[in-house]
């Protein structure tokens, strides 16, 4: 059945529409209103805007889950499910379901994350194929996806092929990385978590492997620790490595010292904020679908941050609970939290997850249609049908859901409870709790309706540590389940909430706040004779510096009479912040050791697990990475990652100056132009123009460019779906050369397009080949960007030419990479990094893209 949506509404907005309306719907937050309008703004792929506000998109969401929910008893109504949605003040679907919902423009998944299984499939080069096209069918439909590499054979072990022995871990975790970063998700590229136990003898190598620049740079990796290696790096033991894993019959095996791995780990950790770790073991105990495990559910691997452990072939979908909302009377000594309210909404929001399995399954039917439609041959697309054959079935039957949370931060502080401290720490575990008995009641009120999932067996989950504890915690519940059944296999997690912590206006997760004010400056126009001066660059440019306040402690100075628009001294500003609650209360603030154990105090009430960074300063030692690393398996959680600021040359850039001896070497590519070069083609719109460039590609990094207009009478029309190609290179018969692009249509043939050099514009052909010239002798990208940006062209289109360029290139800049000699538009700081293309300012949190 189609939804309302897809009857294609005709009402169209410009992006800058949709702007100035969201940003009235926002009360002038600037970046959530960019971050709605470029993520989860309804939109065709010509770019032309369907909804104008989040109001919009709310009644989208809302009417196809009461679409869904009229299948079944006692149906939610539209303006119901509307008021639990609607300004994300109660129940946020995040991220794919927000996007996905209700939208007929693409043919994509609602699922925010699948695991690729590796059981029976061999580390032959067809079972690495598989793997890998799997990953790329799901990646193309939206979803992050993660796998093991634990059955891969270690280097050096005998094959059966003209290469006689096998390279190991690190070859394949770099084809699969590429991967990853070749396939585009609208604008932004795949996410990929690969993972390995510790017990594989490759594990030191796969441990290393990113710490060369540039080495798999599309993929998180994390390593699977077993208690026996945590045990032995405690207690000074030996530890032995096998294959297969864990085997009573290993083929291989290696007597390593623990503690020498172990100290790589955390020695890595320390620099690179990889490899992250999962405690696998506390993982597979706890986990409620691995009492099914001989029926499918052995969890394998998670997705790319962490916090959804999945088996073969299935995949969740997120939504976040605002904690904030649940705050009677904030900031004021009479705060308290509606208990009842937050009840009723858990069990409205996991009934609600649970009508978003039956709108993916619908979208996997219209994935699974597409797929048997189209031209190809069947043996070409059989991978494809029977990886979403396998995918519905698991969602079918399991029917998983991941409830989470947002604004913990910001509930503590309404409170007046301050974070970190032992008050604060209660209550947050007190909270989880609820959150667990409710979710799982409201699955067990809701199998008395739907039914219960298709595998449901109350015998296999009787001593499973998790249901042991709700039986602890409610037995009336505990009993129901045992009569009922429950809809769902498993229901909670605790996502990272980066974009929705935006447009909820409040902190992120499970984490404190960042910072609860800091100052920004606005360029002031010279012609404004009554503006206020704070502030004179070196160019001369002046500046007025204005406050910026986190929403919520805005709204603590509002309740305590404190004036917010007026402008404070530095020391005026410090002494507003001590009087507030979230004094102290900062991610930088925070005892770690603390943080660690609330985490594991949490995930005793989180069936999935919770994605959470331990943010450390640039000077913290090597020794207390370990020691967080060892209180966190101690403490139950199960997984960790440490991020100490300024760590990931490369990926996030230190702020200490470099030393004259340590200029940046260019890296010329070959001299001769190889005949044939891979090729990227990024399509881009500037006002109503459409543009198109061809990226000339050697070892991913871009060697040539060719770009001009798409939709004009000389231009190159080219079929939307063509990502990719190659470049040729040849001579004409006058013996000028000549750059042909090739592309592989859906039956399988070769189509050329000729001559690109004499497609567009020789203005812009003459300045494409500037620009190639300085790709080709290895100048770094953002230097090519700036290059470009500072061409000083006359007329509009040639100008119009020049940005599309720059922002084609910037999508090859290394996320982290620092942007010199570049300003905020909003803050005026110089410290700003390129992100998936973007320019963002590590100081006030500011993206500019294009």
């Amino acid at each position: 059945m189609q939804t309302k949506v897809a009857q294609n509404p005709k009402k169209t907005y410009t992006q800058e529409e949709a702007f100035n309306a969201s940003l009235i719907y926002f009360k002038g937050d600037d970046l959530a209103a960019r971050v709605w309008v470029n993520k989860y703004a309804l939109k065709d792929s010509e770019g032309n805007i369907y909804e104008l506000t989040p109001d919009d998109m709310h009644k989208r969401i809302a009417s196809e889950i009461a679409r869904m929910e009229k299948k079944y008893p006692n149906p939610l109504s539209e303006d119901q499910v509307f008021d639990l949605i609607k300004n994300f003040k109660y129940i946020v679907p995040q991220g794919s379901p927000m996007a996905g919902i209700g939208n007929p423009f693409q043919i994509a998944s609602l699922s925010n994350c699948f695991v690729i299984g590796n059981e029976g499939v061999s580390d032959s080069y067809g079972g690495i194929l598989k793997i890998d096209q799997e990953q790329v069918q799901l990646m193309k439909r939206r979803g992050g996806v993660g796998h093991d590499l634990s059955h891969i054979r270690p280097k050096g072990s005998a094959v059966k092929n003209s290469a006689l022995t096998s390279t190991g871990l690190v070859p394949f975790m770099e084809r699969y990385s590429n991967t990853t970063r070749e396939v585009a998700q609208d604008g932004r590229r795949g996410a990929l978590m690969l993972s390995v136990s510790i017990n594989h003898p490759d594990a030191e190598d796969f441990i290393d492997a990113k710490m060369e620049q540039g080495k798999v740079t599309g993929a998180n990796v994390s390593v699977r620790m077993d208690d026996d290696f945590m045990s032995a790096v405690e207690n000074g033991q030996t530890y032995t490595q096998k294959f297969p894993i864990q085997s009573a019959d290993p083929k291989v095996t290696k007597v390593i010292d623990p503690k020498k791995l172990w100290g790589k780990i955390v020695h890595n950790a320390w620099q690179s904020a990889e490899p992250g770790i999962l405690f696998w073991d506390t993982i597979i105990k706890e986990s409620v679908p691995d009492c099914y495990a001989d029926l499918g559910y052995k969890t394998v691997s998670t997705n790319p941050c962490g916090e959804i452990p999945l088996c073969p072939y299935d995949s969740c979908r997120l939504l976040a609970i605002n904690l904030f909302s649940y705050v009677d009377q904030p900031f004021t000594d009479k705060a308290s939290f509606n208990f009842e309210l937050f009840k009723q909404h858990i069990a409205a929001a996991q009934r609600i997850m649970d009508d978003i399995i039956d709108l993916e399954l619908e979208k996997v039917d219209v994935i699974l249609d597409k797929i048997k439609a189209d031209p190809e041959l069947d043996e070409t697309k059989a991978v494809e049908l029977r990886l979403w054959e396998k995918i519905k079935e698991k969602a079918l039957q399991g029917r998983r859901t991941g409830i989470g949370i947002t604004a913990e931060g910001d509930m503590l502080a309404a409170l007046g409870l301050r974070y970190g401290s032992e008050k604060a720490n209660t209550f947050s575990i007190e909270v989880h709790k609820i959150i667990a008995i409710e979710a799982y009641r409201a699955s067990v009120n809701t199998a008395k309706e739907r039914g219960a999932f298709e595998i449901f067996d109350a015998e296999r989950e009787k001593n499973n540590p998790f249901i042991l504890r709700l039986k602890k915690a409610d037995e009336k519940l505990f009993y129901d389940m045992l009569e009922y059944g429950r809809r769902n296999i498993a229901l909670l997690t605790i996502a990272p909430t980066g974009t929705t912590s935006l447009m909820t206006q409040t902190t992120s997760g499970i984490e404190p706040v960042f910072l609860p004010v800091y100052k920004r400056r606005r360029k002031v126009n010279p012609n404004d004779k009554d503006a206020r001066v704070d502030f004179v660059d070196e160019v001369g440019d002046s500046w007025e510096e204005y406050i910026v306040f986190h929403h919520r402690f805005k709204q603590w100075m509002s309740v305590n009479g404190i004036d917010t628009d007026k402008t404070y001294s530095n020391e005026e500003l410090n002494k507003i912040v001590k009087k507030s609650p979230y004094y102290k209360a900062t991610s930088n603030d925070v005892d770690w050791l603390s943080k660690v154990r609330l985490q594991g105090a949490v995930q005793k009430w989180v069936d999935h697990s919770i994605s959470v960074t331990i943010n450390l300063p640039n000077d913290a030692t090597e020794d207390l990475v370990g020691k967080l690393y060892l209180e966190a398996w101690k403490a139950g959680c199960k997984g960790v990652t440490v991020y100490r600021d300024g760590s990931r040359s490369g990926v996030l850039i230190s702020n200490e100056p470099k030393k004259e001896d340590e200029k940046e070497a260019y890296t010329p590519f070959p001299v001769k132009r190889p005949v044939i070069l891979e090729a990227d083609v990024v399509r881009l719109q500037n006002n109503k123009e459409k543009w198109i460039a061809f990226i000339g590609l050697i070892d991913e990094k871009p060697y040539e460019i060719f770009t001009g207009m798409s939709d004009d009478e000389d231009g190159i029309l080219l079929p939307r779906w063509v990502n990719n190609g190659v470049i040729i290179k040849s001579r004409n018969e006058d013996g000028t050369s000549r750059y042909d692009f090739q592309y592989e249509n859906k039956r399988g043939y070769k189509t050329t397009i000729e001559g690109l050099s004499h497609k567009f514009d020789p203005e812009y052909w003459n300045y494409a080949k500037l620009i190639s010239s300085t790709l080709r002798h290895g100048m770094p990208i953002e230097k090519v960007v700036d290059l470009i940006n500072s061409l000083q062209l006359d007329g509009e289109s040639i100008n119009t030419w020049k940005n599309g360029v720059a922002r084609a290139l910037k999508r090859f800049v290394e996320d982290g990479t620092e942007a010199k000699g570049q300003k905020c538009e909003g803050c005026n700081s110089t410290n700003l990094i390129y992100q998936e293309g973007c320019l963002t300012c590590k100081d006030c949190g500011s993206s500019k893209c294009g």
